[in-house]
């Protein structure tokens, strides 16, 4: 009956799903990915990515509000981190989180440049985020998606269970995001808000079903 219940409710298309299976403590300390994506964090730094997308105006887009508890997925090398950071203001919390290394270690000493004390800066895999149910009021997926490392069918539910009843989901796509708006409505977890300054913006549905429904069942077929 539960089984049942739970395919009707997450009734959707079938996209294809793409997942590398990878143990992301390894992931996160191997010296040749970390060595690969230096390239990348420095363009994510780059004075040319500032003059094409200011931070700050896209995380407006987000809506954030001083006080609020933010998890930012895939920080990075920090370019949304710092502003965030200020536009949560010193009630609110920032949990900066990226499972690589060298990212981490980058972001921690901007905190520590800047001086805040809203930031926790954190290594770790956002399909295992490892923080408490219902403790974040906004999640920022912010040039992230689509990625192989972050498949919709895992990370979705685990947003789905840290976030507060009333909390959102911002994300800021690639131009080649494909199908990844219609799936995390499809997914039946997120409701569609707004779209800002290029942020899709989602609220949290309220699901009753079992946990196991919820990470088990609906959310095996997105992309």
């Amino acid at each position: 009956m539960l089984l049942r219940l739970a395919r009707q409710h997450y009734k959707f298309k079938h996209y294809p799903c793409y997942e590398i299976k990878m143990n992301t403590e390894d992931l996160g300390n191997s010296k040749i990915l970390n060595l690969l994506f230096k390239p990348a964090g420095l363009m994510m730094e780059s004075r040319l990515r500032q003059w094409l997308m200011n931070p700050v105006k896209t995380l407006q887009g987000a809506d954030i509000q001083p006080g609020q508890t933010v998890l930012e997925v895939g920080c990075g090398t920090g370019f949304f981190t710092i502003p965030a950071a200020e536009l949560i203001g010193d009630n609110g919390c920032l949990v900066a989180m990226d499972p690589l290394s060298d990212y981490t270690k980058r972001v921690s000493k901007k905190v520590r440049a800047a001086g805040l004390e809203n930031v926790r800066v954190v290594k770790r895999d956002a399909l295992d985020t490892g923080l408490d149910a219902s403790s974040i009021d906004k999640v920022l997926l912010f040039g992230v998606l689509p990625f192989p490392f972050l498949p919709l069918n895992r990370l979705l539910p685990e947003m789905h269970r840290i976030m507060k009843t009333e909390g959102t989901l911002a994300v800021w796509l690639f131009p080649v995001s494909g199908c990844v708006p219609k799936s995390i409505l499809q997914s039946g977890l997120f409701t569609f808000i707004s779209k800002q300054n290029g942020v899709y913006n989602y609220r949290r549905c309220s699901i009753n079903h079992n946990k196991l429904l919820l990470q088990g069942f609906g959310c095996q077929h997105l992309c």
